[in-house]
């Protein structure tokens, strides 16, 4: 990979869950070291800090958790990723998966000015499908890709500007899927592998198919890589833990193919919840992956101790 300006945006998005804690994300990578690994690959790192939502007026909704503050996360980080998409690679350093509403929004909107198309690889345990009409738990990260593709129930929310078709959009890892949105998926042209799919046939077949989709249509490519994408015995630091995940072998093969592509233009690093975390453990995991992302090879790899 090439030289970048990198421009790290913390979001301490705590909002769209009930289990507290990804508000910690932001400082928990910073700490771990993470501008300090991307510049020592020779990337230039500038660190905005952390954002603030917007205020809204808007009352709490009884079935939605934390309704207002995600509403105004969208809008600040929506402004927020697509001023810094025009400036350089944009890194989103949360916080819950809530944010991607506005780091891909914002995203989206510059690529639409630059006439090139947005692709999105979801890298989760979770399709994050719901809308707000259909979620039963009212925890609104798990609407986002939902609001990227435009369906309905978002009239709180801001207009998404440029929404993705779901051809565009590649989720990998997936292991936990409502009914519901079992049943909206099977409606779209999503690429969607599940880690059944991954044991049988691999990781790299499928994310080198949509690879060469992206670079066929000179798209633009977000990642957002939330750390339930990963085992938990390799990444405990999260809310919502699903076993059976990607091993960190195959987390960083993903990475490497990532990097070699030279596809990427921004990215998302979620849900960690340093207050569930061994030792910055899974901080430290999810450092050296978005290293191997902006090109550390296995050789270059330091090795970390969590005594």
């Amino acid at each position: 990979m090439s030289e970048h300006d990198i421009i790290l945006i913390g979001a301490p998005v705590d909002s769209g869950k009930r289990r507290r804690g990804c508000l910690m994300g932001p400082d928990a990578f910073r700490v771990a070291g993470l501008a300090e690994a991307l510049e020592s690959l020779g990337h230039r790192v500038k660190d905005l800090g952390n954002l603030c939502p917007d205020p809204v007026d808007l009352p709490e909704d009884p079935h939605l958790f934390g309704l207002p503050e995600t509403v105004g996360w969208t809008a600040a980080l929506m402004r927020a990723g697509k001023e810094a998409a025009a400036q350089g690679f944009p890194v989103f350093l949360g916080g819950d998966h809530a944010l991607s509403m506005g780091s891909v929004a914002g995203v989206a909107a510059h690529a639409a000015e630059a006439g090139r198309p947005l692709f999105l690889l979801w890298l989760d345990a979770h399709t994050d499908f719901h809308t707000p009409l259909t979620t039963a738990s009212g925890n609104l990260h798990g609407v986002s890709v939902a609001y990227l593709a435009g369906r309905e129930g978002f009239e709180a929310f801001p207009a998404m500007p440029a929404p993705l078709p779901m051809r565009q959009v590649c989720m990998i890892g997936i292991r936990s899927v409502d009914p519901g949105e079992r049943e909206a998926l099977r409606e779209t042209e999503v690429h969607l592998y599940d880690m059944r799919h991954i044991d049988e046939h691999g990781i790299r077949a499928p994310l080198a198919e949509f690879l060469t989709r992206v670079e066929a249509a000179n798209g633009m490519l977000h990642v957002s890589l939330d750390v339930d994408f990963l085992d938990p015995a390799i990444a405990p630091a999260v809310g919502t833990t699903v076993p059976g995940g990607a091993t960190l072998r195959e987390a960083h093969l993903v990475m490497e193919m990532l990097c070699d592509s030279g596809l990427v233009t921004s990215l998302d690093l979620v849900e960690l919840n340093p207050f569930l975390d061994e030792r910055g453990r899974t901080a430290g995991v999810m450092v050296d992956l978005a290293a191997s992302l902006f090109g550390r090879r296995i050789f270059d790899r330091p090795t970390r101790s969590h005594a």
